[in-house]
């Protein structure tokens, strides 16, 4: 299956990359972003990580001429910052992150992502994990379920399709995406279904989230990320939907500001704090027209590009 990387010169650009630096994919998927960095790599290395075997796997194959610069890691990127430490690496020259599902995840009706195919409830990365979404729509009681397609999913008739969701499943067990499908669509009025896109995107994204523990997985390694880069390290994080682009934006802009002084205090310019971050691009950098026109994933992609200026020792 085809992969086209999102906004890939414009993230791997945003690193800067040296020739003999450290650097971190937090999410290999299919290598597309890995191979460019590891391309300009002559003594540097970089650790690529993924939750899902499969796409390590299949990554190898696309940079089988660069194995000896680049380290395979099997885990979620929120668990970078002691993998790295177990390996004796505690600073890196960059990191990047191209959040959510990859479009071979999507395109492959086994995993269960998508509401196009019909497939056994999953939605998992780590085929090794328990939790799948059959568990989600299944056991959770109907408070959860309100709290996660209102939360994650940002969904108007959460409550509606959390109730639909607890009446059908006394019948039988929701088994497969269509069945969910269905399930959502009894929940939702007429002037909703007959709106443009899909009704059940929201609780998709939603589930899927759940399932995956995504966003509390980005703010914990958005925070390991930052605390590990060098001084002129630089970090490029790619997201597709509101709630990751907010807690990325939100973070970078509390890194990259100071807290405020009453300016009537008079201080020396070497007393004076200044941030040990700074955004390199303050507006998100979107994709071209050419983009666009090519790959369709690439729509909703923001790019936010931090650097470290200066090391005070503190926490991120």
């Amino acid at each position: 299956m085809e992969h086209i990387s999102v906004l890939l010169h414009e993230t791997v650009d945003g690193l800067a990359v040296k020739e003999n630096g450290l650097y971190i994919d937090g999410t290999l998927g299919r290598g597309g972003h890995s191979l460019l960095v590891a391309e300009q790599l002559k003594d540097g290395h970089l650790f690529a990580f993924d939750k899902d075997q499969k796409a390590i796997e299949e990554s190898k194959v696309r940079l089988e001429d660069y194995l000896n610069h680049i380290t395979f890691i099997h885990d979620d990127f929120k668990n970078m910052k002691k993998d790295l430490e177990e390996k004796g690496i505690t600073e890196v020259d960059g990191i990047m992150m191209d959040l959510g599902v990859s479009s071979p995840q999507f395109d492959d009706a086994s995993r269960g992502f998508s509401y196009r195919f019909d497939a056994k409830l999953d939605m998992r990365m780590d085929q090794s994990q328990e939790l799948t979404a059959y568990d989600v729509v299944n056991k959770y009681d109907f408070h959860d379920l309100m709290r996660i397609l209102y939360q994650y999913g940002e969904e108007k008739f959460a409550k509606q399709i959390a109730r639909s969701i607890e009446r059908n499943r006394l019948i039988k067990p929701i088994e497969t995406t269509f069945e969910l499908v269905d399930v959502i669509k009894q929940a939702l009025p007429m002037k909703v279904l007959s709106k443009k896109g899909h009704p059940a995107k929201q609780t998709f994204q939603a589930i899927r989230l759940e399932v995956n523990g995504e966003l509390e997985s980005l703010k914990q390694g958005l925070r390991d990320a930052a605390s590990m880069l060098k001084v002129g390290g630089r970090c490029s994080i790619i997201t597709f939907h509101s709630l990751e682009d907010r807690i990325v934006k939100e973070l970078f802009n509390e890194l990259s500001t100071v807290e405020q002084i009453d300016k009537r205090i008079p201080l020396l310019p070497e007393q004076m704090e200044t941030p040990e971050f700074k955004l390199i691009n303050k507006k998100p950098i979107l994709a071209s027209d050419d983009e666009l026109a090519i790959n369709n994933r690439s729509h909703s992609a923001k790019l936010r590009v931090l650097e470290r200026v200066k090391n005070n020792g503190k926490d991120c």
